[in-house]
């Protein structure tokens, strides 16, 4: 399989991230976008001002708003918000011409109602396409300063993932490889809505012993809801679980971490979400985990009230009283 041309879906912080760093090199990359505005700013610019402002994108990159530019590619790279990608994956469908072209999930979510992952939404679209996903501790405003960063691709073909791996990675963003695709996608999703905890805990003043106690539960929550949707227990202890568990969990430029904080000091769920111009996937996933949750009968107390926060109009200071009142009991990993 030769990689000639990359196709990104999704102009937002991580596709234009991507799209940076595997076109710095000469390496011919297609960045779609839908909102044809920002995209033609983007091409007579050179720069994603809404996003990453200062970011100049190589002139390898092409920026485009038509779909049909992408559909030739030999890697087709998804980096929607999730609720967006069954919808342009459909679009796609309509437009690919490359009948080998290999399908890359950067996409960190679960789908509302059905529960599916982001590569089982693919397959059931794609059904003979050969399809991995990219997850990790990966923030779009620290591989775009090429600070070193690790990923881990995960894909059933251990042709195809070695072959992503020696084309994508590089001494910056050094890539790993797996086979436990249900693990590397759960493990970035249901990290989002800890996060949204974690920024709580702080937004709240709660200090530094009860944010590694928290971080620490929300892994062996992670785990045993992950384990509950089909993931192997040992892949969450990687990168993309504990790894990307730790960075949003901690890192003021997480999304999910933002809007926990924001709400732990008081403001209103409708005032957040209003004044963000990106994704905060932890606010869907916080849903679609909830449901997965009580459809397979595990106990998930952190993202139970995270839900409740969202959802329910809970105030922070209760939720935090409910998760602390409960009964005291051995330690489960």
């Amino acid at each position: 399989m030769k990689i000639r041309e990359i196709a990104i879906l999704g102009a937002g912080s991580w596709g234009t991230a991507l799209a940076w760093l595997w076109g710095k090199d000469g390496r011919h990359v297609s960045l779609w976008g839908h909102n044809g505005d920002r995209v033609a700013r983007m091409r007579e610019s050179r720069e994603n001002s809404d996003y990453l402002p200062g970011l100049k994108l190589p002139g390898s990159v092409r920026v485009t708003s038509g779909l049909s530019d992408c559909g030739g590619a030999d890697l087709i790279v998804f980096a929607t918000p999730s609720t967006a990608l069954r919808k342009v994956a459909v679009q796609l469908r309509e437009v690919v011409g490359n009948a080998r072209a290999v399908l890359l999930s950067c996409v960190k979510g679960i789908e509302h109602r059905t529960g599916r992952r982001m590569s089982q939404i693919l397959s059931e679209l794609f059904p003979d396409r050969k399809i991995a996903v990219l997850s990790g501790p990966n923030l779009a405003a620290e591989v775009v300063q090429n600070l070193p960063t690790a990923t881990v691709i995960g894909c059933n073909n251990p042709e195809c993932r070695t072959n992503l791996q020696s084309v994508l990675g590089s001494p910056r963003f050094r890539v790993y490889t797996s086979q436990e695709v249900a693990s590397i996608e759960l493990g970035g999703a249901l990290k989002n809505v800890f996060a949204v905890a974690a920024g709580i805990s702080d937004g709240l003043g709660l200090g530094d012993n009860s944010k590694a106690a928290l971080v620490t539960r929300s892994l062996a929550e992670l785990v045993r809801l992950g384990v509950g949707m089909g993931g192997t227990a040992q892949a969450f202890y990687g990168l993309s679980g504990a790894g990307d568990l730790i960075v949003t969990c901690y890192s003021t430029r997480s999304r999910n971490h933002t809007v926990g904080e924001r709400l732990g000091r008081g403001e209103s769920f409708t005032q957040i979400t209003e004044s963000m111009s990106m994704v905060a996937e932890g606010i869907p996933t916080a849903r679609s985990a909830f449901e997965c949750a009580r459809q397979l009968k595990i106990e998930t107390p952190i993202i139970d009230q995270v839900y409740a926060v969202l959802y329910e109009q809970k105030t922070p200071t209760v939720a935090l009283e409910e998760v602390l009142s409960r009964e005291q009991k051995a330690e489960h990993l």
